[in-house]
C-alpha cells in the first residue's frame, strides 16, 4: 500500500512561528555553510534535522539506537532482494552502524557515498549476470529448489554465490511464466483468473512479471517446449532490460532521498522527505487537479508513451493523442523542438506540463509509424477518479443512494477549486432529489486527505456539534466543531470502511459512530493512522540559494482523538457490523509498522448522541446474524484463511513437474473459492440524470461508470450495506436531543490525510 500523507493548514502557520524564531540564525547558517561547501545534500540534512527537531509532535533522540534503524532500513531500502550486495559489502557497511546518528548530527556523507557507489557498481554487474544466464536454455529436470523469503535469507558469500542466486531466481520467475504458458496452451488458450491469480504465486513478488502475454500466446498456433522456453527466457530479459532502464533513470539525488527517508522514518512512518518532483505529485494528488495536456505517461526503455488520456483534458479534446503513442520530441510553443527520446520520464513530464493557457507541440510517431505534431494549449485538468461519485439503486421497493469517495481532496491553493466536502453536500442534495430513502457512504481504500473536508462532511448528518480533537506537543487540545445547525441528511446512513481506510476516514466513520448517526460497517478495524503531518517547504529557510529547488518535509506534528477522546492511533476504528474480508488476517495496519506512534486517550468532549435510531441495535444485531449465516460470507472467512496461511510458503521447487504439480495442487484448492469472484448481487446501479447526460456526450466517463456499476453488482459488501438501511427504516421520526451551543469554541481548520 503506499503512505498516507497528512496535512495541516493552520497548524502549518503554528509550526512556521515556532520556527522563526531561529530563521534568522538559520538562514545565515545555511548561508555560510552553503559558500564554503556547496554540497546540496548536506543543506538538506542540516534542514531536515532543523526542522523535525523544532516541530516534530514527539521527536525521536538521536542516538546508537537511532543509527542503528536507520542503518537496517537504508540498507534493505536499497536491497530489497538481496540480488546485490555481497557479504563483504554488508560488513564493511556494518562498521557505520552505530555511527550514523554521529554523521546526521555533523553533516557527514561518507556512508551514504560509500554505499551509493557500491551499489551502483554491484547493479553494473548484476546486468552482466542476468544477460549471460538468460543466453541458455534452463534445465528444469533438476532437483532444486529457491526460497523467496528474502528477509531471512544470508547475503552472497562471493560473486559466484551472488550469481548462483540470480540463476535460482531467474529460473523461478521463467519456470512460473513457462508453466502458464504451457497451461494456456494446453487448454487452447483459455484460462481462468483465479488460475492465473494464485496467492502466494512467486509472479506477483517479481518485477519480471509477464502475465500480458498470455493473449499472445493463446492467438498463436501450439509451440514446442522448447520454443516456449526460449520465449519466456526471452520476455524476462527484456522485462530486466526494462527494469535496469528504469534504475538508469534514477540520479544520485534520488538515492540520496531513499537515504533521507531512512532517517525520516525512524521518528515516525508518516515523517517523509519529498523531492521537487514528489513534493508536485503530493500537490496534484490531495488537490485533483493538475495544469498540463491531460495524459499519463510511462517509460518504454527509451521512449516515453502515452499510457492514457484523462477524460475532459485538452488532450482527450484535442482528439488528435492516442494511447501508445510514442512522444519523439517537446517544443514550448514556437520554440526549437528537443527530442526527448532517452531522456528521464521525471524531465519529458516536466517539459509536457505548464501553465494554462500555454502551447505545447509535441512530435509524435503513431501506432502505425506516421510522425505527427500536434499542438495542445494547456489547460487545469481534473483527475476525475479522485473525486466523488454516486449512484442510485432500487431494493425491495425502496430507491438507496451509494457515494463513493476515494480521497478527501481540497485545493488549497485555489477557494474556488473542488474539495470533498462541497461535493459530498453536493452528492446528497443530488440524492435527495431524486428522493432516497438512504445513503450507503463508502470510505473504503480512502487513505485521507483534507481534515476541515471531514468536518463539513461529518456536518451534513448532524445538526452541530465536534467532530475531532486535536492535540499538539505541549499545548492544550483543539476541538474542530461543525456550526451548522442545517442537516443535510437525516435518514438513515451506513458508513462501509475496510483496513485501508485511514486518517481522515477514520475521523469520519469515529464521529457517525460516536454520534450513533450511523452504522460502521466493514472489517473488523480501520487502518489505525491518528496522527496529523505538516508539508513544509524547505526553500523558504534558505537565503540566496543557488543550489535549486531543496523540495519539502512532511512532518507528524500533531494526533487527532475522537470525541468520546480515544485516539484513533493503531487500533483504529472497530466496525459495528464486522465483515469478512480475503485479508482479514495479513498483517497491513498501522499496527504492523515499525516505529508507529503509541495509542492514547484524552477527555472527551462535550457532544450529545443522535436519538432517532430507534432501531439502531436491531440492524447491527440482524446483519450480524445475516453474515453469519451466510455461506458466501464464510467462504471469504475461510478464503481469508487460506491466503494468511500461503503467505508463509516461501519454498518453490525448480524443477518443473513437482512445480507444476504443487500449482495444480493450489489452483483446485483455489477452485473452491471460484464463487467469491464469480457472485453477482442482482441489484442494477444507475447513474444520476445529470450524470446520465454527461455519458451520452462522454463515451470514456460512461466506459468508467458502467465498470464501476458492474463492481456493484458483484459487491457483497454493498450489498449487506444496503440491507442495513433496510433495517433502519422507520416510520417514526423521533427528535433528537440538541447539541449544547454553549459549549461550542472558535472553529479550527485543519488538513490531514
Amino acid at each position: 500500500m503506499n503512505t498516507i500523507i497528512s496535512l495541516m493548514k493552520r497548524n502549518y502557520k503554528l509550526l512556521l512561528a515556532v520556527v522563526i524564531l531561529s530563521v534568522s540564525l538559520f538562514a545565515f547558517k545555511i548561508k555560510s555553510a552553503s559558500e564554503t561547501d556547496p554540497d546540496k545534500d548536506k543543506l538538506l540534512l542540516e534542514l531536515l534535522t532543523f526542522v523535525i527537531e523544532k516541530g516534530h509532535y514527539d521527536p525521536a533522540a538521536i542516538d546508537d539506537a537511532f543509527s542503528k534503524g536507520v542503518y537496517k532500513d537504508y540498507i534493505q531500502a536499497l536491497d530489497p532482494s538481496k540480488r546485490f550486495f555481497l557479504q563483504s559489502d554488508i560488513d564493511e557497511f556494518s562498521k557505520y552502524e552505530l555511527e550514523l546518528d554521529d554523521e546526521l548530527i555533523n553533516k557527514d556523507l561518507t556512508f551514504f557515498t560509500l554505499s551509493y557507489e557500491r551499489l551502483m557498481q554491484r547493479m553494473k554487474e548484476s546486468q552482466g549476470f542476468y544477460k549471460e544466464i538468460l543466453k541458455s536454455p534452463f534445465d528444469f529436470t533438476v532437483d532444486e529448489s529457491f526460497n523467496t523469503d528474502y528477509e531471512k535469507a544470508p547475503y552472497a558469500k562471493d560473486e559466484a554465490d551472488l550469481k548462483e542466486r540470480w540463476r535460482k531466481q531467474l529460473k523461478l520467475t521463467t519456470l512460473s511464466s513457462l508453466t502458464d504458458k504451457l497451461k494456456i496452451q494446453e487448454n487452447k488458450g483459455k484460462v481462468s483468473k483465479e488460475e492465473v491469480a494464485i496467492p502466494g504465486n512467486p509472479l506477483e513478488e517479481e518485477e519480471t512479471t509477464q502475465v500480458d502475454e498470455k493473449e499472445s500466446v493463446a492467438d498463436s498456433k501450439p509451440k514446442s517446449f522448447e520454443e516456449l522456453e526460449k520465449e519466456t527466457r526471452e520476455n524476462t530479459s527484456k522485462s530486466l532490460d526494462e527494469y535496469f532502464g528504469f534504475m538508469k533513470d534514477l540520479d544520485r539525488n534520488d538515492w540520496f532521498s531513499v537515504y533521507i527517508n531512512s532517517i525520516t522514518a525512524r521518528f515516525d512512518p508518516h515523517t517523509n522527505y519529498f523531492a521537487p518532483e514528489e513534493k508536485e505529485r503530493f500537490d496534484v494528488s490531495i488537490s485533483g487537479t493538475l495544469e498540463g495536456i491531460g495524459a499519463r505517461l510511462q517509460k518504454k526503455n527509451d521512449y516515453t508513451e502515452i499510457s492514457e488520456l484523462i477524460s475532459g483534458g485538452p488532450a482527450w479534446r484535442g482528439k488528435q493523442l492516442e494511447a501508445g503513442d510514442v512522444i519523439m520530441k517537446v517544443a514550448q510553443g514556437n520554440g526549437q523542438p528537443v527530442d526527448v527520446v532517452g531522456m528521464r520520464l521525471d524531465d519529458v513530464v516536466k517539459k509536457i506540463k505548464g501553465p494554462k493557457g500555454t502551447e505545447v507541440r509535441l512530435t509524435i510517431k503513431k501506432v502505425d509509424g506516421t510522425i505527427k505534431v500536434i499542438s495542445i494549449i494547456r489547460d487545469i485538468v481534473e483527475i476525475e477518479e479522485t473525486y466523488a461519485k454516486s449512484s442510485v439503486v432500487t431494493k425491495n421497493g425502496l430507491k438507496y443512494g451509494v457515494i463513493y469517495l476515494p480521497k478527501f481532496y481540497i485545493n488549497f491553493e485555489n477557494k474556488e477549486g473542488r474539495d470533498a466536502g462541497k461535493d459530498i453536500a453536493l452528492e446528497v442534495e443530488r440524492l435527495k432529489e431524486a428522493k432516497v430513502d438512504g445513503i450507503v457512504l463508502d470510505v473504503r481504500d480512502d487513505g485521507g486527505g483534507s481534515l476541515s473536508t471531514v468536518v463539513d462532511i461529518a456536518g451534513l448528518f448532524i445538526e452541530q456539534g465536534p467532530i475531532v480533537q486535536i492535540k499538539s506537543a505541549g499545548r492544550k487540545k483543539e476541538v474542530l466543531y461543525d456550526r451548522d445547525k442545517k442537516i443535510e441528511w437525516d435518514g438513515p446512513l451506513v458508513i462501509m470502511v475496510n483496513s485501508f481506510s485511514a486518517s481522515a476516514s477514520e475521523i469520519l466513520a469515529a464521529a457517525i459512530q460516536d454520534y450513533k448517526r450511523g452504522v460502521i460497517i466493514g472489517s473488523k478495524q480501520t487502518y489505525g493512522k491518528g496522527t496529523v503531518q505538516n508539508v513544509i517547504d524547505l526553500n523558504q529557510f534558505v537565503r540566496s540559494n543557488e543550489l535549486g529547488d531543496l523540495g519539502a518535509l512532511k512532518t507528524t506534528t500533531q494526533k487527532f482523538y475522537r470525541i468520546n477522546g480515544g485516539s484513533t492511533q493503531l487500533e483504529g476504528v472497530s466496525s459495528d457490523v464486522v465483515m469478512p474480508d480475503r485479508y482479514s488476517y495479513l498483517k497491513m495496519g498501522e499496527r504492523d509498522v515499525e516505529n508507529a506512534m503509541p495509542w492514547d486517550k484524552i477527555d472527551p468532549a462535550d457532544y450529545s448522541v443522535w436519538n432517532n435510531n430507534g432501531n439502531f441495535a436491531t440492524a447491527i444485531l440482524h446483519s450480524k446474524q445475516r453474515i453469519a449465516a451466510n455461506p458466501q460470507f464464510k467462504l471469504i472467512e475461510e478464503n481469508a484463511k487460506w491466503i494468511d496461511s500461503r503467505s508463509e510458503e516461501n519454498e518453490y521447487s525448480l524443477n518443473i513437474d513437482k512445480f507444476r504439480k504443487a500449482q495444480s495442487a493450489i489452483e483446485e484448492k483455489a477452485k473452491k473459492y471460484k464463487p467469491i469472484f464469480d457472485y453477482k448481487n442482482d441489484l442494477k446501479f444507475t447513474s444520476l440524470p445529470y450524470e446520465t447526460e454527461q455519458m451520452s456526450k462522454d463515451n470514456v466517463l460512461k466506459e468508467k461508470r458502467d465498470r464501476w456499476h458492474e463492481s456493484l453488482s458483484k459487491d457483497i459488501y454493498v450489498e449487506e450495506a444496503l440491507n442495513v438501511l433496510d433495517d433502519l427504516q422507520t416510520k417514526i421520526n423521533l427528535k433528537k436531543t440538541p447539541v449544547h451551543a454553549s459549549k461550542l469554541k472558535k472553529e479550527k481548520l485543519a488538513k490531514t490525510n
